[in-house]
């Protein structure tokens, strides 16, 4: 059974691991896959119209099947790569060991964002930016620019404390569990922290940012949390629902999962 760890435990072997198999994804070309299937659907996934990654009651179940699919991608190069999570809650300044040189590199520099240290610097030669919103060709971040502080540990356990996972109408104004951990409402958690880091992290293409996996990793931590401290409060809407993906519906781009099929994280790894 694959162990998620906190990126902070992580040893210096993990680290490194973790980072060649992202970078051999990258000189392969399957990693731009990846972002150019999210950008896809932040623009495709709309509040009046058809949704499904994002916006919607299927954020945290497709985001678990593409952090899935990503995760078994890193193994086919280094079977023993599972998905650090990032607590930002913990970890919360741009001087914290999740931004060292070993591992996702620093913060960008004052006028253009580009990031010039560690593995991903555009200067390494590794991580050109070939699926982009602009020009521009380097990883670029803004860490604490946007909004100058990460969500805290007070904010997280105020949104597990909703016991209902989603409601009508379904988007972005939906007063729930899921709305408020996406962060369209209440203390805005995941939008927030893509904020926080800048860059492409503010675009539909923030996978150019590796940090992306390790935030997303702490989204899906987080709901399993809250489906442990709610056991009885399952994943809706459950059937019926225009525009949204139900209980057994299939989610695009695979077609051949549902978010019943994805509600037991357990039957895929587990958390540290």
């Amino acid at each position: 059974m694959a162990v998620r760890k906190n990126q902070a435990d992580l040893t210096a072997t993990e680290k490194r691991n973790f980072v060649d198999a992202v970078l051999e994804l990258k000189r392969s070309g399957r990693y731009d896959e990846f972002i150019s299937t999210h950008n896809a659907f932040i623009i495709g996934d709309t509040d009046d119209g058809e949704r499904t990654g994002h916006r919607s009651p299927s954020f945290l179940p497709w985001h678990r099947r593409f952090l899935l699919q990503f995760e078994r991608a890193l193994q086919s190069i280094t079977p023993s790569v599972t998905l650090p999570y990032w607590d930002w809650t913990v970890d919360r300044s741009p001087r914290s060991s999740l931004w060292a040189d070993d591992f996702l590199g620093g913060d960008g520099r004052s006028g253009d964002g580009r990031v010039t240290s560690g593995p991903f610097a555009f200067s390494g030669g590794k991580w050109p930016m070939n699926v982009r919103v602009d020009g521009r060709t380097f990883l670029r971040r803004s860490l604490g620019t946007g909004v100058r502080e990460l969500p805290t540990r007070a904010e997280v356990d105020q949104v597990l404390a909703m016991s209902v996972y989603d409601a009508a109408p379904w988007n972005s104004s939906s007063d729930s569990f899921r709305n408020h951990l996406e962060g369209w409402r209440g203390p805005n958690l995941h939008n927030r922290v893509h904020v926080w880091v800048g860059g492409q992290m503010t675009t539909g293409a923030s996978p150019n940012d590796p940090v992306f996996w390790l935030h997303h990793s702490f989204i899906d931590k987080l709901w399993a949390d809250w489906q442990a401290l709610h056991p009885s409060s399952g994943y809706l809407p459950t059937g019926d629902t225009p525009d949204v993906i139900d209980l057994h519906d299939t989610m695009k781009p695979w077609n051949d999962v549902t978010p019943a099929d994805l509600l037991d994280h357990s039957a895929f790894y587990t958390y540290a």
